[in-house]
């Protein structure tokens, strides 16, 4: 052992430097980073100059041109368009015939095809959201306002079903279910509709507001039963939706035609008119058939946003659809979180339904007074990417495919039909993201994060 009094460096009873010392350790501290901060010090580096900024306008063109959401969807509306004026051109055998010396007067098969599908197109147009004849004819006095407003008057009509029925299968895809019942519900919906509206003797707004609710009940009640079905007994919502689908639609055919139901005067399937007290207001005079449903859908858009991103049951559904044994573990009851997600589905196809009857679609129970809402609102919610403002939008795109169709045929002769066939070939294209970047050539910036998304569900 050292007989050293001093105490080892390190050790717990060294004494404490002097006043001194420190002071004078603090100072060769501060001259050393002095010297290390002058110009040309060991320490002394060149700033690194700053990397230019790219423009505003050029940013806007690099997300442009990429495969965001935007892109993709805009970029498969022309796709859709120019294949549905290839098939335009192969369908008429006039124009199909010029192909025929296409190499020695190649004009005539690009003049022909051109006109034919200019002319469809701006008939589509035309019948679905402005008519320029309409409009000059109105400013010299040869025809009403009327005529004006008549094209965007269809679209709205034709748009509002498809918005309860889009939300109702967007609504149920959020919460991880897939509602192919949307068409059965929205049957329920516009029979309990329509029987509220001739059975029941009520005074004119009481009557609406029970019709349209009693069309909600029936829808809420035909998404219960696959609801519960799914919560209690873990069966398929896809097979048991459209099972319930045959169920409703044979049931509105047999129903039609029992004593009470059935309009006496007639001897074929239709029912009862819908009491006029019980019927939509229309919104633009009784010449034009837009009625206030369309303002309903918008309402019911704006609720089913809020219920999605505002609420705690809007959180537990998107949770449960996105990862059920998580919710479960956080205390979310999945079980019940099933049953609402389908109820409001239900409710929200009922509602669509019953504007076919209460409406200006219709006023009385045919085998196809539903059309086919239910099926269509599933392509309005992927077109929508199954978010409500979105299927707000892609069901007035469809419904101005259907009103501008009517025109179309009418006019240039093309088949209505070739109107379903531009509605799925938009859908498809939307739905294979890496087709249309693809084709375009589209950056793939954001490419890899959509496809993502798509392969989640959107």
């Amino acid at each position: 052992m050292s007989n050293d009094p001093t105490p080892q460096s390190g050790s717990p009873d060294k004494e404490p430097a002097s006043e001194a010392q420190a002071a004078q350790n603090a100072l060769g501290n501060t001259e050393r980073a002095e010297v290390a901060t002058q110009p040309g010090g060991p320490a002394s580096k060149p700033a690194p100059k700053p990397e230019p900024q790219p423009s505003l306008g050029r940013l806007f063109m690099d997300n442009l041109w990429a495969a965001n959401t935007f892109t993709v969807t805009l970029l498969s509306l022309v796709l859709a368009v120019v294949v549905g004026a290839v098939l335009m051109i192969i369908s008429d055998p006039a124009v199909l015939s010029t192909y025929s010396y296409i190499t020695s007067r190649p004009s005539d098969a690009i003049n022909s095809s051109w006109t034919l599908v200019s002319e469809a197109y701006a008939n589509l147009f035309k019948g679905s959201i402005f008519d320029p004849e309409a409009f000059s004819g109105w400013l010299d006095g040869d025809n009403s306002w009327v005529a004006v407003l008549a094209p965007i008057s269809e679209t709205l009509t034709y748009a509002a079903p498809l918005v309860f029925t889009g939300l109702s299968v967007a609504l149920a895809f959020r919460g991880g279910l897939f509602n192919i019942g949307a068409q059965g519900q929205a049957t329920i919906g516009v029979i309990m509709a329509a029987l509220a509206g001739f059975l029941l003797p009520l005074p004119p707004g009481l009557h609406l507001l029970v019709a349209v609710l009693a069309g909600a009940l029936g829808g809420a009640v035909w998404g219960f039963i696959p609801g519960i079905l799914k919560a209690r007994a873990g069966a398929h919502e896809v097979i048991n939706t459209i099972m319930l689908n045959y169920v409703a639609t044979y049931f509105l055919t047999w129903l039609i035609v029992q004593s009470g139901v059935q309009d006496p005067t007639r001897t074929d399937a239709i029912s009862k008119a819908v009491d006029t007290s019980a019927q939509l207001p229309r919104l633009l005079g009784d010449n034009l058939r837009v009625h206030a449903g369309i303002l309903l859908a918008v309402l019911a858009t704006w609720a089913v946003a809020w219920l999605l991103n505002r609420s705690t049951l809007g959180f537990e559904l998107r949770a449960v659809g996105a990862n059920p044994d998580a919710a479960r573990t956080a205390g979310i009851s999945v079980t019940r979180t099933y049953i609402l997600i389908m109820v409001f589905a239900g409710i929200l196809a009922g509602l669509g339904g019953s504007n076919m009857v209460l409406g200006s679609t219709a006023s009385a129970l045919t085998p196809l007074v539903v059309a086919q809402i239910g099926f269509d609102g599933i392509l309005v919610a992927l077109l929508g990417r199954v978010k409500p403002w979105g299927v707000l939008l892609a069901a007035l795109l469809f419904g101005a495919l259907q009103a501008g169709g009517n025109r179309m045929q009418s006019y240039s002769g093309i088949s209505l039909e070739l109107v379903t066939v531009l509605q799925a070939l938009i859908v498809i294209f939307i739905a294979a993201p890496a087709l249309v970047k693809a084709i375009f050539q589209l950056r793939a910036a954001r490419a890899a994060r959509l496809q993502t998304s798509l392969a989640k569900g959107w």
